[in-house]
């Protein structure tokens, strides 16, 4: 999910998935289909997709671009095969980045809503990594969530 121009495509690629992206621009769809990868424009809020058709979701800085996490998630959840596995990774809060004041950014959410919400929508969090960084701005924090679709929200 949002694919970019390529890198965790590539990375399946190479680990002998067979992986679909999606993103919103023009220009990502273009290079990743020059690396013959299969990318679609599609909104990840509106997944066009039927459903139970994933294995696993690969969703690394996209839901705090979501205006409504909570249909968002329940999009993965409803495109993901039960005991499925997804990936969520999103910005924290109130670091020296202040990713809640990025003007695309509407849902930088704390670590407890985060994982209330996914748990709300059908997901049982199995592990979660925090790294911690430090960048020219000073300290900042990425959470990752390791979730496995327990039951059907959709």
């Amino acid at each position: 999910v949002g694919c970019g121009q390529g890198p965790a495509l590539d990375v399946m690629r190479q680990r002998g998935y067979r992986a679909t992206g999606i993103t919103l621009s023009d220009e990502d769809v273009r290079a990743c289909r020059a690396k013959d990868h299969h990318v679609l424009k599609m909104d990840q809020s509106f997944l066009e997709f039927p459903d139970v058709s994933f294995d696993l979701i690969w969703a690394r800085h996209v839901v705090e671009h979501s205006i409504f996490p909570y249909f968002t998630l329940t999009e993965f959840n409803r495109v993901l095969q039960r005991n499925g596995y997804m990936y969520l990774e999103v910005p924290a809060p109130e670091t020296s980045c202040r990713h809640e004041t990025n003007s695309n950014h509407y849902s930088v959410l704390g670590y407890g809503p985060w994982t209330a919400l996914l748990e709300r929508c059908g997901f049982k969090v199995l592990e979660d990594v925090k790294s911690s960084f430090t960048t020219p701005m000073g300290p900042d924090e990425y959470w990752g969530f390791i979730c496995v679709k327990e039951q059907d929200k959709c």
